[in-house]
Formats: structure tokens, sequence, C-alpha cells
């Protein structure tokens, strides 16, 4: 895989003109685009096959968590919709995942299509770097391996430890990846791997740290949302 093709765009917007907007200015340099939960409850499905349309693929992030049945249907609906990859919470425990990873593979199955990436969400990156937290990412890793998942959603930080506890083939998706500059911060270099602006994301990390890491796929949003030039931002990555 390309460096360029493990960028995912978080489309962390409100409404479907500002979603299309981004789409078409910035489908030629994104592949996978990223629907979580506050554009998903704005516009629904829609925005998934606008994304389609356009040529890409969608990240849809919702972490379901709930009974197995409930999750086991809301996979069999996300991939019936075409979706690349999803997020379940790992957190709603062994059934549960295992149900959401069996039936992925049984709609898709069904309807003669892909099987969506089911990946489990470990801990939140809004949640600050303590004694415990790379015990429980790589306890909740484990588990979402032995589930049958096919990776987990995980910081920069814990990204090493998967790898090497996972496997190669494990898929490990990176958020809270920063450019190195925000609207609100100083300006700094990014490329060398220094701090950056972190908002209300603690444990953060560079987009070079993360490929050093290991990350399979690495999650941008506000950086490139907010900059002058969206596209010169995706441009200026590598």
């Amino acid at each position: 895989m390309r460096p360029t093709e493990k960028v995912i765009l978080a489309l962390d917007v409100d409404s479907l003109p500002k979603a299309q907007k981004l789409i078409k200015q910035l489908g030629s340099a994104i592949a996978v685009f990223k629907i979580g939960p506050v554009l998903f409850t704005a516009v629904g499905p829609q925005v998934i096959k606008q994304v389609r349309k356009a040529g890409s693929r969608v990240f849809l992030d919702l972490k379901f968590h709930d009974i197995p049945n409930t999750v086991a249907g809301a996979v069999r609906m996300a991939t019936r919709q075409g979706v690349f990859m999803l997020t379940v919470h790992t957190c709603g425990g062994r059934e549960m995942l295992a149900a959401a990873a069996a039936a992925a593979a049984d709609e898709a199955k069904k309807i003669k299509g892909k099987r969506p990436l089911v990946v489990g969400v470990t801990v939140l990156t809004s949640d600050k770097a303590g004694a415990d937290t790379r015990k429980e990412v790589l306890m909740r890793a484990l588990l979402a391996r032995d589930c049958g998942l096919d990776g987990v959603v995980c910081s920069v930080q814990e990204a090493a430890a998967v790898r090497k506890i996972c496997g190669k083939r494990f898929i490990i998706v990176t958020p809270g990846i920063r450019l190195g500059t925000s609207p609100s911060r100083r300006n700094i270099d990014w490329r060398r791997g220094q701090s950056v602006g972190i908002d209300d994301q603690k444990r953060v990390a560079t987009l070079q740290a993360g490929l050093a890491a290991g990350a399979d796929y690495l999650v941008v949003g506000r950086p490139i949302l907010e900059a002058r030039d969206p596209l010169q931002a995706v441009h200026s990555l590598f």
C-alpha cells in the first residue's frame, strides 16, 4: 500500500452540502472518507452513497455497542451499504464482537458483495495516557483478534505494541493525527515528529510517527478541514 493510500479523512461536518463539497474537492487525493456519528445522524446513508459515487471508500465510524443481536443487525445493514470498513466498540464484550464479525461475513456472502473490515475501538484518544492505558489497549486488541475482528483503532502510542502482539496482518487504525499546526496553537514542524496541537484529543501524534509505528490507516480531520486550502494540506502530507 502506498503511503498516500493510508490517509483517511474524517468528514466531521454536519450537513450533506458540506460533505459533498469536501468529497468533490478532495476525492482525487483521498481514497477513504470517515463518516462519524454527527454526519450520519444529520444525513443518514445518503452520504455513504455520495462517497461511493465519487469513487472513494467509506469508513463508517459509528462504534456500534449494544447487545449482540442489535450490533449484528447494524453490521449487516452497513455491509449492504457497501462500506469498506466499520467500527464496533471492544467494551461490548466477546459475544458482541464475535457476532459483529460473523454478521459481516454472512451478509457479504448473502448479497455476493465484499465483506467490510470490522475493527474494534479500544481506548478513545480523548482519554489521557495513564499507567494502565497501554495494558488496556493490548488486552482489547487481543480480544478483538480472538473474536475474529480484522483489527483495532488505537492511538499511535500503542500501535507498535499492538502490531507486535497481534501480527502483521492485523489492521491498525490510528486517529488523533496532527500535521503539526493548529489554528489555536503555535506552528510546529510536524515532519520532524515534534509535539502537536491537541484540541480535545489527548493521545495524539504526527503522521510520520504513525507510519513509523506501523499503522495501516491514519485518520486526519481538523488539520485538513480547517486548512485554508484543504487540498494543498493533503498534498503536503508526503
